[in-house]
């Protein structure tokens, strides 16, 4: 930006500051600051099950943060949360307050945040739910301050998945923000006395209420950049918000009363009992697990859309938000799909007893996301679109595997689907673009097992479908594979485990078929160049997992002294690993959000994995289920990575708690509900029967 310009921008401020009461009229100064997402911490989320109300909503930090419609790729909403003001000081609730959070209902995704500061006698109350016939937010407000102070409600709409380009106004009562055919509105059951409509960092309410401890600078309407809105709340001490959303301000205000009238105590009874249904057809778990059991199977559910049936998103957040710019409605985040997560997803909620929303992940990966070609993209938008254009070859195989869990082998699926995503992985197999981590290309002992599998299941289906020649190809590629995966990935010339090196053990990934040459991997996200004979993960188990191998594999025995060796971390909480040694995808080391480069943090997800295979090996996985029960946050939520270190950072992580990256990660929420069950069972109840058979002979 110019010097000009922000000379400007400065006068401006400084004159607005000096001025008395502006009258009615349009806010100067826009686009304002540039926009960023918020914390992808998230402390609850919320949806209907209903398809009537298109609207999920996210808390973090004591506030209302995204809010998603018409789909949960779509984030409107940069935040709400209330301010007070005694006319000399003002407090902003998610930096001046103190937060807690409460779970209402057991078995329905229902918060309360609380707020205080206690020596100024300010208590906030606000309990959530969405209005299961509209496209409505109701957020119930209790408040409790001296007499005099004055409660204020602020609000930043981001539609359309970008934080510029909104205009907002003050019409009929209700804070409107509009832009093509999407609008929002916010309306109180008390009404709103002064309101305002600014530019963020120029005349918002957050200056404002800082300089002038009072709204003062009245604009009618922000049009066209990053707007905030304002409302000081009438008789405060008990009302509704409710946050409306259609195609135009007037519809989305419509919604708003509607729900209003409808009243916060209906809606959230409606809202209560169709999560009611939803938890009573669950299985059941051990009591000490049934609670987060049972969250976890609403957070997973919950993650689903409504306009695509069966998309199911990897987390209702935007890693490291705070740090990533909304200047363009082109960050995905994670509220898209990877074909691989709703594999884990659809999986937890299979063995959990929601097979039907199984089934419906199941088609919506070969009727959305799968293209022409027969394969997968790497990721994608609800639509199908892709976002990223890598290809995993575990993405290739995991569909098939599923479908052939839920019994979807009828022709058409067969001919249409699961023969092109079969003929897929046998032409670009076994080596991968991708592995898992979607970083480095090779051969990747937990990609090879999601083809090995992949092609047995296919090989069934063939067979079932009267295509015994396909049946015959899969299969004599699937052995092939699995004899030769040890000749590709295992090394006995590696540096890790000393005397155990020598008896061979996985590697994470090989660029070639010579695990022994010390080819020079690149791990990427800054974190250097080393011998890819020295840099191990755990995904080896998943031929554990897949019944490829039994448990007690000389080699996987082996592989897994030097896992626990090298990247087991033992936390307050329990033990946990990381993805890989040398990992370089989390915050920085002394705690500031991942910007291309950083340290990886341990993931709860592979605490999950390791109970898995403890529990095919006869031994005890309940240590790593305790583990991920006690990564979850006040709320219950289960990130996709916990901090790693006892060393305090100036951020405020905690040894053994999750950090900025993703949370909930329906990934982390699924592998919970999985382990639950398979300990229960005392078996992998999904794992795919005819591909333990098949190696068992």
């Amino acid at each position: 930006m110019k010097n000009g310009t922000w000379s400007g921008l400065l006068a401006l401020c400084c004159t607005l500051a000096a001025t008395a009461p502006l009258a009615a009229q349009t806010a100067p100064g826009g686009p304002g600051a540039l926009p960023t997402w918020t914390n992808a911490a998230k402390d609850g989320i919320g949806t209907s099950l209903t398809t009537a109300s298109k609207v999920w909503y996210t808390l973090e930090g004591g506030i209302l943060t995204e809010v998603y419609y018409p789909r949960v790729d779509q984030a409107d909403v940069h935040g709400l949360e209330f301010a007070v003001s005694n006319g000399k000081q003002t407090w902003f609730e998610a930096h001046d307050m103190q937060h807690s959070i409460q779970r209402v209902d057991d078995r329905a995704l229902i918060y309360r945040q609380t707020s205080r500061v206690a020596a100024a006698g300010i208590t906030i109350t606000k309990t959530y739910t969405t209005d299961p016939q509209r496209n409505t937010l109701l957020i119930d407000v209790t408040y409790t301050a001296p007499p005099g102070d004055k409660l204020y409600v602020i609000y930043q709409p981001a539609l359309e998945n970008v934080g510029y380009g909104n205009f907002g106004a003050t019409q009929d009562g209700a804070l409107v923000s509009w832009k093509k055919d999407m609008a929002s509105a916010l309306v109180s059951s008390g009404g709103f006395g002064e309101t305002s409509n600014g530019f963020a960092g120029v005349n918002d309410a957050y200056t404002d209420l800082t300089l002038h401890h009072a709204i003062t600078w009245k604009f009618t309407r922000a049009d066209s950049g990053h707007v905030v809105q304002v409302g000081e709340v009438t008789r405060p001490a008990r009302f509704t918000l409710a946050l409306g959303f259609g195609d135009t301000p007037q519809a989305a205000t419509a919604e708003a009363r509607a729900s209003l009238k409808t009243g916060y105590s209906a809606a959230a009874r409606a809202y209560a009992d169709g999560w009611h249904k939803y938890v009573a057809g669950l299985h059941r778990v051990a009591p000490q697990y049934e609670k987060e059991f049972e969250l976890a199977a609403m957070v997973v559910r919950a993650a689903e859309d409504k306009t695509y049936p069966g998309a199911i998103i990897a987390s209702m957040s935007i890693p490291w938000g705070y740090a990533v710019p909304a200047d363009k409605p082109t960050v995905g985040g994670y509220h898209l799909v990877w074909a691989r997560d709703l594999y884990e997803a659809a999986t937890s909620l299979m063995v959990a007893g929601d097979s039907a929303t199984a089934r419906r992940a199941a088609r919506y990966l070969f009727d959305v996301q799968q293209e022409s070609d027969g394969r997968f993209p790497q990721n994608s938008w609800l639509d199908g679109k892709p976002y990223w254009t890598g290809i995993q070859m575990d993405e290739q195989a995991y569909p098939i595997v599923l479908a052939w869990q839920l019994g979807i082998t009828d022709k058409t699926t067969w001919e249409k689907h699961i023969r092109p995503a079969a003929e897929f992985v046998l032409a670009h197999g076994p080596a991968t673009e991708q592995e898992r981590w979607e970083e480095v290309p090779g051969y990747s002992p937990s990609t090879i097992a999601a083809e090995i599998a992949g092609l047995v299941c296919a090989s069934a289906i063939a067979r079932e479908n009267g295509a015994p020649d396909d049946a015959a190809r899969y299969m004599k590629t699937a052995d092939d594979w699995a004899a030769k995966l040890p000749s590709w990935t295992v090394t006995t010339t590696g540096h890790l485990g000393g005397p155990l090196a020598a008896k061979g053990y996985y590697m994470r990934v090989d660029n070639n078929t010579d695990p022994n040459d010390g080819y020079m991997l690149d791990t990427r996200n800054g974190s250097g160049i080393h011998d890819e004979r020295d840099v191990v993960d755990q995904g080896f188990i998943e031929l554990v997992r897949l019944g490829i191998r039994p448990a007690n594999d000389p080699i996987i025995e082996n592989s897994l002294k030097i896992i626990d060796q090298t990247i087991r971390v033992q936390t307050p909480n329990g033990p946990d690993f990381y993805r890989y040694n040398h990992d370089g995808y989390g915050e920085t080391y002394f705690g500031g959000p991942w910007l291309g480069e950083g340290k990886g943090r341990v993931w709860p997800i592979f605490a999950g994995e390791r109970g898995e295979y403890e529990i095919s090996a006869g031994g005890n996985p309940a240590p790593y289920l305790q583990a991920m029960l006690h990564f979850a946050n006040d709320g219950g939520m289960i990130s996709e990575q916990v901090w790693d270190q006892a060393d305090p950072t100036r951020i405020g992580f905690k040894f053994g708690q999750g950090t900025g990256s993703a949370t909930p990660l329906v990934w982390s929420m699924g592998q919970f509900m999985r382990l639950a069950m398979d300990m229960q069972a005392g078996k992998i109840l999904e794992q795919p029967a005819i591909v333990a058979e098949h190696f068992k002979k």
